[in-house]
């Protein structure tokens, strides 16, 4: 079942199309990651997708049906939980919880239900009774995922959630995430970490400039890579004479050096590795470290969007 349809959608600002006549559809129970530099259309999609937007053209169908402002049989069926934190400072984390579950879940009884899984989910139960100004960053970001979820929505849009985290709330965002899916909501997942979208995503949209430049699994996006290994050495020093031999290798696409590391990407082959380490033998270059690795994902979206700074 798709439980997103999109269908040639198009938002224009003036002249500007910040959306470009896409497509695409999100299957129920899966988690698509919705990825792109800034400025790509991401943010305006999903505002099109709520109807936060009116949109120049297209179509948009949620659980079957078409999506449009005073749609809120489908809109109740939603969360939402963007970028910037959204809760009340005059309430408690349990109040500000049970206050934006009490928006769709007006039976008691359920509410506190629901409330209590909410928090149990993001792993806050030890500071319920806090304010959000007593929160860390990390703490503030699982409050936030708490009131966008805990009326169960089925369908949940999750806008950067570990930005600015530190590693313990980042790994307890992710599992919770995990656990949504599991217990069956389909969810769209936007970031810039791509450690993430390999962990969590079953299917990725990569956009840019309001079009979609690539889909599919994380497998299928890094067969788009031009090059088939990455090769990384940590070296303390090596010479430029030697640099610009590795770069005339026959297989060798690029080579940089920067802060101690050699990358070396090469277009194909099976033995690059054992021809670099014969290389640095030969030629008594000293190494700390080497290693051999395929495509991530991070190469691929670079090579599609290109490397340059985006505002």
């Amino acid at each position: 079942m798709n439980v997103i349809e999109v269908k040639n959608l198009t938002k224009e600002y003036k002249k500007i199309k910040a959306v470009d006549n896409i497509s695409f559809e999100v299957k129920e129970g899966e988690i698509l990651g919705l990825l792109g530099p800034n400025g790509s259309g991401k943010s305006t999609t999903i505002n099109c997708l709520l109807s936060l937007l009116k949109y120049s053209n297209g179509k948009i169908k949620i659980f079957g049906k078409d999506m449009k402002p005073d749609s809120y049989d489908i809109k109740e069926k939603i969360g939402v939980i963007f970028q910037d934190v959204a809760v009340f400072d005059e309430l408690t984390v349990y109040d500000n919880i049970d206050y934006f579950c009490g928006l769709y879940i007006k039976d008691k009884k359920t509410r506190k239900q629901y409330v209590e899984e909410a928090i149990n989910l993001v792993g806050i139960a030890d500071f319920k009774k806090f304010y959000p100004k007593q929160l860390s960053g990390g703490l503030l970001r699982r409050l936030n995922i708490a009131c966008g979820i805990a009326h169960k929505p089925k369908l949940i849009f999750l806008d950067e959630p570990t930005v600015a985290v530190d590693p313990q709330s980042r790994n307890n965002i992710l599992d919770g995430i995990k656990k949504l899916r599991d217990n069956g909501a389909t969810i769209v997942y936007t970031t810039h970490y791509m450690e993430e979208v390999e962990l969590l995503c079953d299917r990725v949209i990569i956009l840019d400039k309001g079009k979609i430049i690539a889909s599919g699994t994380c497998d299928e996006l890094k067969e788009l890579a031009s090059i088939e290994e990455k090769i990384t050495v940590e070296i303390n020093e090596i010479d430029d004479k030697y640099i610009e031999e590795i770069t005339n290798f026959k297989n060798v696409d690029v080579v940089s050096y920067s802060n101690n590391l050699l990358v070396i990407s090469y277009k194909k082959g099976k033995n690059n590795l054992v021809e670099i380490m014969d290389y640095f033998r030969n030629k008594k270059i000293k190494y700390l470290r080497i290693y051999s690795e395929r495509p991530t994902l991070n190469d691929v979206f670079l090579e599609l969007t290109g490397k340059e700074l985006r505002d």
